[in-house]
């Protein structure tokens, strides 16, 4: 029982950051938005990681243990959420949040993928459900859209929402490599530290970080749900994977409600069609996959 409700809470949390990230995004572009919520994670995580909060593994000052191994497969831990982020930001700033969350929240069957393809036996129903995530893909790139946003471009809002999903599926890959090997808390800790360095760093130095009073609140409150996020799907997972992710998958169509009632981001017929085919394929992935 208790796995549902961590479950829950992490829909809830990713379905607001997706909001936040979303409106941020479209007012400071998908750099400064990546920079910016990568900068509060930092800020929150690091005393987290020092305290070890949720006694996730060995204190801070234990690495002597980890292996090189290890510290690559953080970093690409790091890139993948780091990258994946601004191609889904970039996403945002061009699509709905109603069909490019869910196409983003595809990243664990691009993981099941990517493990085939190192050697992981693949599931005649896993195969069927992979093939159900794509149709729907396809589906919502090429469906009308009878209520275009300013600045829309369906198609290239999918490109870059399948980019998104590719580039966290191998973060995501990376993740399972890497499970009790560290603390959760490191596992969080990489993508901010990979983004402060990578992108906020170099912004702030060439003057090129954004920021405005309009984008502040979405910034601050990506920033903190998203790690808020990423300890009670942990917590939940200590319980019960399956549960949890089942439930943590539903904060796509839970974005996209919000998105339609908060923003009037309204969806045609056959984009319904083709996000609830991801979406029910994306559940059903969690399910087995757990």
């Amino acid at each position: 029982m208790h796995a549902i409700w961590w479950g829950l809470a992490t829909a809830v949390c990713w379905a607001a950051a997706t909001l936040c990230s979303s409106r941020a995004a479209r007012v400071l572009g998908q750099w400064s938005t990546v920079a910016w919520v990568m900068f509060v994670g930092l800020v929150l995580v690091v005393p987290l990681v020092v305290l070890d909060v949720g006694g996730s593994g060995p204190p801070v000052t234990g690495t002597g243990g980890v292996s090189a191994r290890t510290w690559g497969l953080l970093l690409v831990v790091g890139l993948g959420n780091v990258l994946g982020l601004v191609a889904a930001y970039a996403a945002f700033r061009v699509g709905k949040v109603g069909v490019v969350s869910p196409v983003v929240a595809a990243e664990g069957a691009v993981a099941a993928v990517i493990a085939a393809l190192f050697g992981d036996s693949v599931e005649l129903v896993v195969a069927i459900l992979l093939a159900t995530i794509v149709a729907g893909v396809v589906v919502a790139a090429v469906a009308p859209d009878p209520a275009p946003v300013e600045h829309e471009r369906p198609v290239r809002a999918v490109l870059l929402a399948v980019t998104a999903a590719v580039i966290f599926g191998f973060g995501l890959f990376a993740n399972g490599r890497i499970q009790g090997a560290v603390p959760a808390a490191w596992i969080v800790l990489s993508a901010r530290v990979v983004g402060v360095v990578g992108v906020t760093a170099p912004l702030a130095l060439t003057r090129r970080l954004r920021l405005s009073r309009e984008a502040l609140p979405y910034v601050l409150a990506a920033g903190l749900v998203e790690v808020l996020g990423t300890f009670t799907f942990t917590f939940g997972a200590r319980e019960s994977t399956a549960v949890t992710a089942v439930v943590a998958s539903q904060y796509a169509p839970l974005a996209a409600v919000l998105a339609f009632l908060l923003f009037r981001e309204r969806l045609g017929r056959l984009q319904v069609v083709g996000v609830g085919l991801i979406v029910v394929g994306v559940t059903a992935l969690s399910a087995v996959g757990g």
